[in-house]
């Protein structure tokens, strides 16, 4: 639905709830239940600045994606990989992010909740705007969240990167497994066609997670997502140069 504002009720929730098994989990692993309880908070937090972004004149900066994207496991939301590549691009990055992630999101959630709301936004004011710049990182739910879900992994991601504006930023899954293989062929075919740009975190992305990981050794920690956006940067510095 739409506000009298012409901003959309949107809560950066999938409306699903937690598996079992990370229910169980967050019972006995103390460190679990500190990142789970990071969740709520964070997703709260986005939402209320995407409600002031996408008031403000200027150009924006819509990010896709899972609890990654939220920056759940980081010391606060702009410990995520969003903040710290926001500082590493200075002046040059948008002022104004619109975080439509949801902790727990698939790469079909993106497609069927996330995109909408982007396709639903008011046009950003002010004459010094521009293109949107739209970065995507999506995936790991899909291999870790059960068979089905890996198995049909690399055909959801093509239909998501087929619903994608041209010229958005998508990372690849480093994970060795066939799925991800299978989705990352997808993102070479969509840069061959000129539609995307890649951030390969099979070779750019944190080569060791040793000392990166959250209590609860699944999340990035703040350095986790230090390393995470110094792969991004190089990537959407060049996209942002060719997309003004």
């Amino acid at each position: 639905m739409t506000s009298p504002e012409g901003l959309l009720d949107y809560d950066n929730r999938t409306g699903r709830p937690s598996g079992r098994v990370l229910r169980v989990l967050g019972r006995v692993l103390p460190g679990v239940a500190r990142v789970r309880a990071q969740v709520d908070p964070y997703a709260d937090t986005w939402r209320a600045r995407n409600a002031e972004a996408v008031r403000r004149p200027g150009r924006r900066w819509i990010v896709l994606g899972d609890s990654m994207a939220q920056g759940v496991g980081a010391s606060s939301v702009d410990g995520g990989w969003v903040g710290h590549l926001a500082d590493l691009l200075g002046d040059e990055a948008p002022p104004n992010v619109v975080n439509l992630s949801a902790t727990g999101a698939r790469a079909l959630d993106v497609l069927d909740q996330q995109l909408p709301v982007l396709a639903a936004l008011p046009p950003a004011p002010g004459p010094d705007a521009g293109p949107d710049l739209v970065t995507v990182m999506i995936g790991s739910n899909d291999l870790f969240g059960g068979r089905a879900l890996r198995d049909a992994l690399p055909a959801s991601f093509r239909r998501l990167l087929d619903a994608l504006p041209d010229g958005a930023v998508v990372t690849t899954l480093p994970q060795p497994a066939a799925a991800a293989e299978g989705a990352n062929r997808h993102v070479e075919a969509g840069v061959r066609r000129g539609r995307l740009w890649m951030v390969d975190m099979r070779t750019a992305g944190p080569q060791s997670w040793s000392g990166r990981l959250a209590p609860d050794f699944f999340h990035p920690n703040d350095a986790g997502y230090a390393a995470i956006a110094e792969a991004f940067e190089p990537v959407v510095r060049q996209a942002l140069a060719e997309n003004t």
